[in-house]
């Protein structure tokens, strides 16, 4: 059964995290052609900068959770061994430390406060 399953999960894994990769490249690509085009319209710099910043936020954030996913994948299919799953744990830790601080970035709070009155309120 091993022999069946581990090259099926080598594959899913290596899809998984190329596709996080994508994801992360099409949002820099999509959120710098974004903040050229503001730029170019004449929006404010700030302005542009914040929005820019919050896109490509966003795809990194995304991103990082199919590159988590694809771990998993990698280490409980594939080479499930302590050493793995330590450094599982590891990279599970400080990529979960580097969602948490760009959430609070993106936001201007944690993941497990509520949002203001001021969040919600159209621009």
């Amino acid at each position: 059964m091993n022999e069946f399953v581990r090259p099926i999960a080598e594959w899913c894994a290596a899809g998984i995290e190329l596709f996080g990769l994508a994801i992360i490249i099409l949002f820099a690509a999509a959120s710098l052609i974004m903040g050229a085009n503001l730029l170019i319209k004449g929006h404010a710099k700030e302005e542009t900068f914040k929005k820019v910043r919050q896109m490509l936020g966003h795809g990194i954030l995304l991103g990082l959770e199919f590159l988590v996913a694809a771990d998993i994948i990698h280490t409980v299919a594939v080479e499930l061994t302590f050493e793995s799953v330590g450094v599982l744990a590891l990279v599970v830790i400080i990529r979960t430390f580097l969602s948490f601080t760009l959430d609070l970035e993106l936001t201007g709070r944690w993941p497990w406060q509520k949002p203001s009155d001021n969040a919600n309120k159209p621009q």
